[in-house]
């Protein structure tokens, strides 16, 4: 399993990370629990949640019910050194949290004070913003994204004022490191530059949707993370399961995501079962598992620090990471660039 160390910090983590956001609705605590033991055992050192997990559906009487099943964890088996903990602060109209207030020195100590209380531990390794307070194109908004109502010396004010409070918090030791999520290009340069200027915590990571099916990080993000040394962690890498063909010929297993919510959050369109066919079809040209070839694809990616798989069972957890020891051949990648050509952004 490879390590990548996150920007200027001193953290290492593992290039495929477990995703948490089922535990607490399509997962008990106890299968949350045996999905850490087997992902650690295997030496993955990186879990990722949220303040507001779990989701499918997200409820306000549920929020904060991943980080608690993560903190019973912790608290059984004692293994906190050996995981690099990653969660995130809701925003700007997550309605779930705070009344969906926007991130603020104001609404950061307590949050923080939240998830330490929840995930039983004193300090939180990566610290997220989930999303950022003047809006994002994420979530299939990058259809009709229109930043003109931004105000640029409001936004430059927040990052001021964030940094600050982040920045009490380093000092503090709750935590360790700052990321974004849901963030652009002109975004990511923003933080990173007012970091330089002000001090406080410079953001080493971003978390954003990539995956065969959406590459919309790879230009101008991609180009961000490698200038200002950030890197990307790959949300939703195999497309919701779409990726892993399981929803093809109009299939809906039963407790499926696309079952609990029907488009899979806008991923389920015309063109994409299509796509997804090619992808299939390269997977079977070259004997390979599909979603440890779409694992794999992502891992390889210059600008990428990990990927974050979620899953609801053992058997899935154990079949994502056989993608650690797979490195995809150049007529394998060539196959796979020639179907984003021809099925481009297929949602």
């Amino acid at each position: 399993m490879r390590k990548r160390k996150l920007g200027g910090s001193d953290l290492a983590v593992t290039d495929l990370c477990l995703g948490s956001m089922t535990w607490g609705t399509q997962n008990t605590a106890e299968e949350g629990h045996d999905q850490i033991d087997l992902a650690l055992d295997a030496g993955v050192n990186f879990i990722d949640t949220a303040e507001m997990y779990p989701v499918n559906p997200t409820r306000s009487e549920t929020i904060g019910r991943t980080e608690r099943i993560i903190g019973l964890w912790f608290e059984r088996d004692n293994r906190r050194a050996e995981v690099v903990l990653a969660t995130k602060h809701s925003g700007e109209g997550m309605a779930h949290a705070r009344d969906g207030a926007p991130i603020s020195a104001a609404t950061i100590p307590a949050a923080i004070e939240g998830s330490l209380r929840r995930l039983h531990t004193d300090y939180i390794d990566l610290y997220q913003f989930h999303w950022p307070n003047r809006g994002s194109y994420m979530f299939r908004k990058n259809w009709d994204f229109d930043p003109s109502d931004q105000n640029r010396a409001e936004t430059i004010a927040h990052m001021e004022d964030a940094l600050g409070a982040l920045q009490a918090e380093v000092k503090r030791g709750t935590i360790r490191a700052f990321g974004l999520s849901n963030e652009s290009a002109w975004g990511m340069s923003q933080w990173a530059h007012v970091a330089d200027r002000i001090g406080g915590p410079r953001p080493v990571s971003v978390q954003n949707e990539y995956s065969l099916l959406c590459r919309l990080a790879d230009t101008d993000v991609a180009e961000a993370c490698i200038n200002e040394d950030i890197d990307l962690f790959a949300f939703s890498p195999l497309a919701a399961g779409l990726l892993t063909g399981k929803y093809q010929g109009g299939a809906v297993p039963e407790g499926s995501r696309m079952a609990l919510n029907g488009d899979l959050g806008g991923r389920k369109t015309e063109r994409v079962f299509e796509a997804v066919d090619a992808y299939l079809q390269v997977a079977r040209d070259h004997d390979l598992d599909p979603v440890q070839m779409a694992l794999a694809w992502c891992r390889a990616r210059p600008f990428m620090g990990s990927v974050i798989f979620g899953a609801t069972s053992t058997a899935h957890v154990e079949r994502a990471l056989g993608a650690a020891d797979l490195t995809l051949s150049d007529e394998v990648n060539a196959a796979l660039n020639a179907v984003h050509r021809a099925h481009p952004m297929p949602y």
